[in-house]
């Protein structure tokens, strides 16, 4: 746009003109959220999937207006150009609307509205603001509402999200799956209650963690088909009024070949238009994941503590000095800011939980702090987890040392004699190793409980396996 030398522009909706920024691409009603939400301070192109779903929207819209002959060709072409530079990811600053906002989403909508008239009539050669070849309301948001529009948008925006925590969960998930390798032969105590149990390995350990994420991979695959079921075409209430005939099934159809996802019309739109239900349950299983990743991460803390007065049978990437007062201290800062981000998930579940409740009748006016908690969840989630798997589990080491001298000071290895002298004798026995500092296997040879032949049932290897041998490559 060329420099006029005005700092404003004066536009104008329903209720009366207002000053808007003359190099603004977004419009009056625009300008009214920015001056009304002064909320979070975080703006709604920070969710970038959003502005990407809102794009791939307006287009499929256009092309169906154009194909039921309800808009020109040279507007759906206009509309078309400037869709397709929002979906590669221009113009992020022309949404600056506050993520928390009144209205149900109404802004969010008007704003992607404008700023898709504003460039295709700037590249009519019309200055910003004009509107005379391409206008916000009759000819971006033809046959739509907001109430069709915005939900469909944030269902979109939020596949596109989950496909991203799901690529770094997987990942996340062989980091531990190569650590489990690595410490395939190292033999330790396993733990419950945060007592001694039963031997174990850190690679049968560590081969857990990576299972319990690769599950949670698979739910949020799962996850996708009900963030795919939308209103669009629904408009206000879910009747299609305003809309042409036919239409809600073409725009479903050019949404689907623009986005490549499997979306399809809900089979009650007006249910669709108030149910907050596949909202909730991906806010579930954001919740779970994080319950997850801070129980893996409290593990992590606890298997590094010390390092020489704590169980110190791991060691983490030391990434930065721990203290202002105690030289040498290195604390698990990693872990400690996923166990962070995991407690602001789980509270944003409730906040979800509380706006999906308190719709009433034909919509929920809570949509957008729904679509602002799990786009905030998602985006800590992602970032936590490459966080998590660079910066700390891709660099654990194991101290296979300390974890063979806790299980060697330890009288867990009883519990195999349970079969061969019982249970009571076997509880005599731990007691009598722990009160006189001796191991179970020199106490036992001494009573003559077992033979040196028995020796074999307390390797601690076998007892980690104890119905098959070792993997390949333990020992």
């Amino acid at each position: 746009m060329a420099n006029t030398g005005k700092i404003f522009r004066s536009e104008e909706d329903s209720l009366g003109s207002i000053d808007v920024p003359a190099h603004a691409l977004w419009g009056a009603q625009t300008q009214r959220a920015v001056e009304n939400f002064a909320i979070s301070g975080i703006r709604i192109g920070q969710f970038d999937t959003l502005i990407v779903a809102l794009g791939m929207i307006k287009k499929a819209a256009a092309r169906a207006n154009g194909k039921l002959g309800a808009l020109a060709p040279e507007k759906v072409a206009a509309i078309e150009a400037a869709c397709n530079a929002l979906i590669a990811g221009g113009h992020r600053r022309a949404f600056p609307i506050d993520a928390i906002q009144g209205g149900a989403g109404t802004s969010v909508n008007m704003n992607v509205n404008e700023v898709i008239a504003n460039l295709a009539n700037e590249k009519a050669g019309q200055g910003r603001g004009s509107y005379g070849f391409i206008h916000p309301n009759d000819d971006v948001n033809r046959a739509q509402s907001t109430n069709d529009v915005y939900p469909s948008a944030v269902k979109l925006s939020l596949v596109l999200a989950s496909k991203r925590l799901e690529a770094v969960l997987e990942k996340l998930a062989a980091s531990f799956e190569d650590r489990a390798g690595a410490f395939a032969g190292v033999v330790k105590l396993g733990r419950t209650q945060l007592q001694d149990a039963v031997p174990m390995t850190l690679g049968q350990e560590f081969g857990a963690f990576a299972t319990t994420l690769r599950k949670d991979v698979a739910a949020i695959r799962a996850a996708v088909p009900a963030l795919c079921e939308l209103n669009l075409g629904g408009t206000a209430v879910g009747t299609g009024l305003n809309a042409p005939e036919g239409y809600a099934a073409i725009v479903i159809e050019e949404l689907a070949g623009i986005s490549g996802l499997p979306v399809q019309l809900a089979g009650d739109m007006l249910e669709a238009s108030w149910d907050m239900g596949a909202f909730v349950s991906l806010s579930g299983l954001l919740k779970r994941i994080a319950t997850k990743l801070s129980k893996i991460a409290n593990d992590l803390r606890l298997l590094s503590s010390g390092p020489r007065g704590g169980i110190g049978e791991i060691r983490l990437p030391e990434v930065q000095p721990g203290s202002s007062i105690m030289p040498g201290k290195v604390n698990p800062v990693i872990p400690e800011v996923v166990n962070q981000v995991c407690f602001q998930v789980m509270g944003n579940d409730v906040a979800i939980t509380m706006a999906a409740e308190a719709g009433q009748l034909q919509l929920n006016a809570m949509e957008p702090l729904i679509a602002f908690n799990l786009h905030v969840s998602l985006q800590l989630l992602e970032r936590a987890i490459i966080t998590f798997d660079e910066r700390c589990v891709s660099g654990i080491v194991a101290d296979g040392a300390r974890c063979r001298a806790h299980l060697d000071a330890s009288v867990v290895t009883a519990t195999a004699l349970v079969p061969v002298i019982g249970y009571r004798r076997s509880a005599r026995l731990a007691k009598d190793a722990l009160a006189k500092h001796r191991t179970v296997s020199e106490l036992a040879l001494e009573e003559n409980l077992i033979g040196p032949n028995g020796l074999a049932l307390l390797d601690p290897m076998k007892l980690a396996f104890p119905h098959a041998g070792p993997p390949a490559g333990e020992s």
